[in-house]
């Protein structure tokens, strides 16, 4: 089974993406955009530390590159307390847990990434763990087997996930900070962007960074990468700064629009109104067509286009909406506005 090719405009984390660490907020109070979040943390920390008490346990949940780790790094730092990281799927063996749990000191933040991917056996570890700060564990094998209680430190489990959806439900209950991280408004994406390009040292003018927010898809992460290549071809063409000219010069080469839509993108949108009339066209269809597996086609290009408004899910399959039509510049078939209207009313009507 082949990859998915690697897109610029992906909020996934990249290799190259090691170099946002340096771009990353300190503090609460320097984080950009996630407005109530940061109220309600700041508010909970400062309840724990006047009652000299682990914070409770807290769960971010929202859509890939928003900030989930740095929100965690920030909560340890508030805290004034240790950090350590890990994700689900490198927990495989009860014991790797145990190694985590026993290292921590009191009140420390353990930060597990992608926590909906544990594996069952170790989520049962985790339970007691989290309510009762003990850790039970089978030592040895048949008859000679015997269970241990570890007292642990009171300490703070910050889980994040991508698909809350996918999590246990016993699991997501013992979480006592449910906290949902929302994409970006471009104005925040603007602060973020000018804040990213003063600790580059990079002379970035207000209608460049604007240019920039505008197509990084509500995503901080996508915002610094999109970011650093401007500033690769400024560099190249001997640009003094970058403003909206050169932002939109830059991106246009590496084909991401104006909307934040990349060749990927359109190449699906023309597929479905040239190929298939505008849709219904199902998901296998497509992924026959585009030749992309269906799980890349459903979670990696399809969500962006919905929440733009480009494209419809229905039982029927995938139809084009009239905002995807004029995005590729091509006006909406009669019949297929017709369909939309039967759609929007519910059905066709009834005989007199």
């Amino acid at each position: 089974m082949s990859a998915a090719p690697e897109r610029l405009v992906t909020a996934k984390r990249s290799e190259e993406d090691a170099a946002e660490l340096a771009l990353r907020p300190q503090t609460l109070d320097d984080f950009i955009g996630q407005k109530q979040v940061r109220e309600n943390l700041k508010i909970f920390i400062a309840a724990a530390k006047g009652r000299g008490e682990a914070l409770d346990h807290v769960l971010l949940h929202g859509p890939p590159g928003l900030g989930k780790t740095t929100m965690a790094q920030i909560v340890a730092r508030e805290m004034g307390v240790g950090f350590r990281a890990t994700s689900g799927p490198v927990i495989q063996k009860a014991g790797d847990l145990a190694a985590q749990l026993t290292n921590l000191q009191p009140h420390d933040v353990l930060f597990i990434d992608e926590i909906h991917r544990l594996n069952p056996a170790i989520e049962e570890v985790l339970y007691p763990a989290m309510e009762d700060f003990q850790l039970d564990l089978m030592i040895g094998e048949g008859p000679a087997a015997r269970s241990v209680r570890i007292e642990l430190p009171s300490f703070t489990l910050v889980g994040a996930t991508t698909r809350s959806g996918l999590m246990t439900r016993p699991l997501g209950e013992r979480f006592g900070i449910p906290l949902r991280m929302v994409f970006y408004t471009p104005a925040e994406l603007e602060t973020i962007v000018q804040r990213a390009a003063r600790v580059l040292k990079m002379p970035l003018a207000p209608d460049g960074s604007a240019e920039i927010a505008k197509r990084s898809r509500g995503t901080p992460r996508v915002a610094n990468r999109l970011l650093r290549r401007v500033r690769d071809f400024a560099a190249v063409a001997g640009d003094a700064g970058v403003d909206a000219r050169v932002a939109d010069a830059a991106l246009t080469r590496l084909e991401v629009d104006g909307r934040g839509l990349d060749a990927m993108d359109r190449r699906y949108l023309a597929c479905i109104a040239e190929n298939y009339g505008g849709g219904p066209v199902g998901a296998e269809t497509l992924a026959a067509a585009l030749a992309e597996q269906r799980d890349v086609i459903e979670d990696v290009i399809e969500p962006y286009l919905m929440q733009l408004g480009l494209l419809m899910r229905t039982p029927r399959g995938r139809l084009l909406s009239e905002g995807g039509y004029r995005h590729l510049g091509l006006a909406m078939p009669k019949g297929q506005k017709q369909q939309l209207d039967l759609l929007a009313a519910g059905g066709p009507p009834e005989d007199a």
